[in-house]
């Protein structure tokens, strides 16, 4: 049985046996579990969420929202590990994620919002277009659960949603006091 160290959360390690499920067509004409699908969809995810972050929070430093800005790169640090935790979950299936090229559209469009949002030095666009990306992250999160994804890695997915959702509620919760 092959297991899976997470160390995604101070103070915690958890170890996970690992079960493909059923397979996923892969443009090479190889298979991949809907675990290991899911996992590099999620990454791609998190990365966008990470640079969305870091260069919200380069936009909200030069404003009054230096606060948010702080709040913003530990957002950025959380996306760092949360997809740091899912590749090591994707290199015990043998995936090398780096070398993956292909974004589903769905995916990049999340950010890019923020990315045209961020040209602006208005705060309120800047978190208006992180709330954007937020609430793309929170659907894939939520497509990875209705997938058909193992036991196994269901608690990792529903534990990382609830991270996201945080951050999401936190967000949104900006636009109101802005």
């Amino acid at each position: 049985m092959n297991l899976v160290s997470s160390h995604n959360y101070p103070g915690k390690h958890i170890l996970f046996p690992l079960s493909p499920m059923r397979a996923a067509p892969h443009p090479k004409g190889t298979t991949l579990s809907t675990d290991e699908t899911t996992a590099t969809a999620l990454i791609r995810t998190l990365e966008n969420g990470k640079e969305g972050f870091a260069k919200a929070a380069e936009k909200l430093d030069a404003s009054d929202r230096s606060d948010v800005a702080a709040k913003f790169r530990e957002f950025e640090q959380q996306r760092s590990v949360m997809s740091d935790e899912l590749k090591a979950i994707a290199a015990a299936y043998g995936d090398d994620v780096a070398q993956r090229s292909t974004v589903p559209g769905a995916l990049h469009r999340g950010w890019m919002a923020v990315k045209d949002a961020l040209s602006s030095d208005d705060a309120d666009a800047v978190i208006a277009a992180a709330e954007t990306g937020e609430d793309h992250a929170v659907e894939q999160y939520r497509e990875a659960l209705e997938a058909d994804i193992s036991p196994e890695f269901r608690p990792v997915v529903a534990r990382q949603l609830a991270s996201v959702q945080a951050a999401h509620d936190y967000v949104r919760s900006l636009k109101s006091t802005s």
